[in-house]
């Protein structure tokens, strides 16, 4: 029988994120990290030491020219992904974007026009969809097996070191709660519930106008809500529940990285481990690697109608709490 073709990476951006990505990337076979590049080679050498990568670059255009690499997963600051995916899809890299895709809508609808000119396989890294835990609860819900859901609660908050030179923290870098951890509430009930027809939202703010909280509401019919919330303030549990017709659906803490599911219903409670042996970004790698092997230019998960709903979503909140990153 006849081997996969070997998927060779490239990393361009080097940080936490990236961290994980390549410890995840080590354990999937038929795929091999190939590359890796910073705007500071000393940097990009001390990662591929590492993780036992044969190739640094001091910059991120040598990496998006090495004839070899197949694919590049960016994880860049988010005001540089829209720059950075656009270089890659014009070499012909297949491209993993980390979350947000981009800053706004018209940033996204940009790469995907890129991807499709040249016909380059282009996905935006929402790794949550992949998990095995979440596809689980989507399972469930889908099945309706407690009915419909009536209500969806789902936070995301812990309380960084106020350092205002921080990603996290710069404006400039889309920095803030919303673009940083909102998206995975908002996330879970695009997933879940589709569009709302109803958006509330309100922000705090740092005294460097970066969004430090962030409450919405969203509204579907029947009365339906999603009570969604991002905070740097303070930590809070980060679980997604999902309250339906004759029982609950909780994702446990952390909901977006590798977590457990219980099942709670009148006659019990069953609480589901799925015995995680990875970051959890080996998912995504996978489901990637099988689309780039089967010459496929979108993925029929984390589809481009989808990214596209999911920036929307988070362009009406930022609309409606007055953040604006110009």
């Amino acid at each position: 029988m006849q081997q996969p073709k070997i998927i060779k990476w490239g990393i361009i951006g080097l940080g936490n994120i990236a961290n994980k990505f390549a410890h995840d990337l080590l354990k999937v076979e038929h795929a091999t990290l190939y590359a890796v590049a910073s705007r500071n080679l000393s940097k990009a050498s001390k990662f591929a030491k590492t993780y036992d990568v044969n190739h640094a670059y001091g910059t991120y255009e040598a990496l998006v020219e090495d004839s070899n690499i197949d694919a590049i997963y960016i994880a860049t600051p988010h005001s540089f992904h829209n720059e950075h995916v656009i270089m890659c899809l014009n070499h012909k890299k297949a491209v993993l974007c980390e979350k947000p895709f981009a800053m706004n809508l018209s940033e996204v609808d940009e790469m995907i026009a890129t991807a499709k000119a040249n016909k380059t396989l282009l996905m935006e890294a929402m790794w949550t969809y992949f998990l095995p835990h979440y596809q689980f609860a989507l399972q469930h819900i889908k099945n309706e097996t407690f009915g419909k859901i009536v209500k969806l609660k789902a936070d995301f908050g812990f309380k960084p070191e106020l350092d205002l030179t921080s990603r996290v923290f710069k404006k400039s870098l889309g920095g803030g709660s919303l673009l940083d951890i909102g998206i995975y509430p908002i996330f879970a009930a695009l997933s879940t519930l589709g569009e709302p027809i109803h958006i509330e939202s309100k922000a705090t703010f740092f005294d460097n106008n970066v969004d430090s909280s962030c409450l919405m509401l969203f509204s579907y019919d029947n009365d339906v809500e999603a009570h969604l919330k991002s905070t740097f303030l303070e930590k809070t549990p980060t679980e997604a529940i999902f309250y339906c017709e004759r029982g609950t659906i909780k994702i446990n803490s952390r909901f977006h990285g590798p977590s457990s599911v219980t099942l709670i219903s009148e006659e019990k409670e069953n609480n589901v481990d799925f015995n995680y042996t990875t970051k959890g970004y080996y998912y995504e790698i996978l489901h990637f690697n099988q689309l780039l092997r089967h010459h496929k230019t979108e993925s029929d998960v984390m589809t481009f109608d989808f990214s596209r709903n999911l920036i929307k979503l988070l362009d009406t909140v930022r609309a409606q709490i007055g953040l604006n990153y110009n």
